[in-house]
């Protein structure tokens, strides 16, 4: 969120046209009803929700589901430990850079690279053994980020992975020269710790995994720009004011809010979110090459990654 934009004057959604958390679980649970397996707690900094270990503690309950966070890591540090209390699985944590000179200014952040890492180690005595650690690579800013990312958490039992720089929403000031392919990322890798494929978890994983030939871990790529994953992407993303996405590109959501308050049952609600999805054509990614949409979408920090 660049603080030129979203700066001190910007006004945010009163609360009461947020989901509240009895909402939140409600719908949580007529996704799960409907096959949803894997819930992710995301953001914009889902840590500044007032009292989301309240939230977490009613997701995790919901049988079969698979519940996660993915955080800035600035506030982790006094989190981490109500969160393994309220039941969260599994933490992702975003860190572009080791420098924090470099880490700021693809950031705009007021938090240090310390904070960062005091979040993962508050996250790892908590009992989070297996956090994932993203970062961004922009050309001409952190690609000489990527070996001492490498360095720090090869070994530790977590898993980096670098991700493309993509084209959500329109702040962010993105240009298609800016994007390191992964392949120039994997590349470099390779030629300091080779690299063997590993073969996918399970069908839709947008990481490309591979593990250090020498055994001292693993590591993943994100290729949403110049190897897209449109076809077998199944991830649904409700926004906190109820509004139903079908891709991460997504200029228009589905609005649950107004039915949900409106009294409908959740039988009905049901039918509408498996209504929505079953006439989901969304590919953005894959026609990105074609011709760049530069028509205004929602922000990252508003639908969540």
């Amino acid at each position: 969120m660049p603080r030129q934009v979203y700066g001190e004057s910007w006004r945010f959604l009163p609360r009461s046209e947020l989901l509240t958390f009895e909402e939140l679980e409600r719908l949580a649970r007529i996704f799960a009803d409907l096959g949803v397996r894997k819930i992710r707690v995301t953001g914009g900094e889902p840590l500044l929700r007032r009292d989301l270990p309240v939230l977490i503690r009613r997701l995790s309950v919901l049988p079969g589901i698979d519940l996660a966070l993915t955080t800035n890591g600035s506030l982790l540090a006094g989190a981490a430990a109500d969160l393994a209390a309220a039941g969260l699985g599994r933490i992702t944590v975003s860190l572009d850079a080791l420098d924090d000179e470099v880490f700021r200014r693809m950031n705009d952040a007021r938090y240090s690279v310390d904070d960062v890492l005091a979040g993962i180690a508050a996250a790892e005595a908590a009992g989070f053994r297996r956090l994932k650690i993203n970062a961004v690579v922009v050309r001409g800013v952190n690609e000489a980020s990527v070996l001492p990312l490498v360095e720090r958490f090869r070994g530790s039992g977590h898993v980096l992975r670098f991700i493309e720089y993509m084209d959500v929403g329109t702040t962010n000031g993105w240009r298609r020269d800016d994007v390191v392919p992964m392949r120039e990322i994997h590349s470099r890798i390779d030629a300091a710790h080779p690299l063997e494929p590993l073969a996918p978890a399970y069908r839709g994983e947008v990481a490309r995994r591979w593990r250090y030939r020498d055994g001292t871990g693993e590591v993943g790529f994100i290729s949403s720009v110049t190897s897209p994953f449109c076809g077998d992407c199944s991830r649904a993303r409700l926004s906190a004011e109820g509004q139903l996405y079908t891709c991460l590109f997504a200029a228009t959501g589905h609005d649950l809010r107004a039915p949900l308050r409106a009294g409908e049952d959740d039988a009905a609600l049901a039918r509408r979110i498996a209504a929505i999805w079953g006439i989901r054509e969304d590919r953005y990614s894959e026609i990105r090459a074609a011709a760049h949409d530069v028509a205004r979408r929602p922000e990252m920090s508003y639908l969540g990654g």
